[in-house]
C-alpha cells in the first residue's frame, strides 16, 4: 500500500487544492491532506477550521483524510508512514520553492519521494492569499472556492469588521 502526504496550510482550501488532492488520490492507495499549524505564518482561519473546511471538501473521497500536524514534514510522513509527499505547482516560479523545498527533504529524508502535480490550466491563477485578499475587499471568490469556504470567509471577515467597529467605539469612550 502506498500512502501519500499532500501537506499545506490550506489558508483557506480552494478548488486548485482540491483539484490536486482528487488527482492524486487517484495515484496512491491513501492520499492524507495534513493541516499544517505554522506559528510563524498569520493565518486567517484556525488549525480546526482549516480541519474541518478540508473534511468538507473530501468528505466524498474515501481514499482521502484530514489531520492536522505541527512537527516537520518529513518527520509527519514517517509518523503517518506516507512514503510520498505531494506537491501542486502553479507557475514556473512554484518549482523553483519546490525544488529546492524536495532536496531539503530528501537530504532530511531519502527514503520519501516528492511528486509535483501540474495544476489544471483553470487554477493556474489561484493561491489562498488571493482568495483572502479578493474576499477581504467584498469580491466574489464563488468561482475559486466552494460555497462552504465562500460563507466561512464571509463570516470571519465580518466578524473582524464587527470587532474593530467595537474597539474603535471604545477608544472613542476612552
Amino acid at each position: 500500500m502506498v500512502r501519500a502526504l499532500f501537506p499545506g496550510t490550506f489558508d483557506p482550501i480552494h478548488y486548485g487544492h482540491i483539484d490536486i488532492a482528487n488527482r492524486a488520490s487517484g495515484m496512491f492507495d491513501e492520499l492524507i491532506i495534513a493541516v499544517y499549524d505554522r506559528p510563524l505564518k498569520n493565518l486567517l482561519f484556525s488549525p480546526e477550521e482549516r480541519i474541518r473546511l478540508a473534511k468538507l471538501s473530501f468528505a466524498d473521497n474515501p481514499k482521502i483524510s484530514v489531520v492536522g500536524y505541527q512537527i516537520l514534514t518529513v518527520d509527519f510522513c514517517r509518523k503517518v508512514q506516507a512514503q510520498v509527499i505531494v506537491r501542486g505547482l502553479r507557475v514556473f516560479s512554484d518549482f523553483e520553492l519546490e525544488f529546492r523545498m524536495a532536496l531539503a527533504n530528501r537530504r532530511l529524508a531519502p527514503d520519501i519521494e516528492m511528486i509535483a502535480l501540474m495544476t489544471s490550466e483553470d487554477h493556474t491563477f489561484l493561491s489562498s492569499s488571493t482568495v483572502r485578499e479578493i474576499s477581504v475587499l467584498g469580491g466574489d471568490v464563488t468561482s475559486m472556492v466552494p460555497p462552504y469556504v465562500d460563507k466561512a470567509l464571509k463570516e470571519v471577515f465580518l466578524n473582524m469588521e464587527d470587532n474593530l467597529q467595537t474597539q474603535h467605539i471604545n477608544s472613542l469612550k476612552d
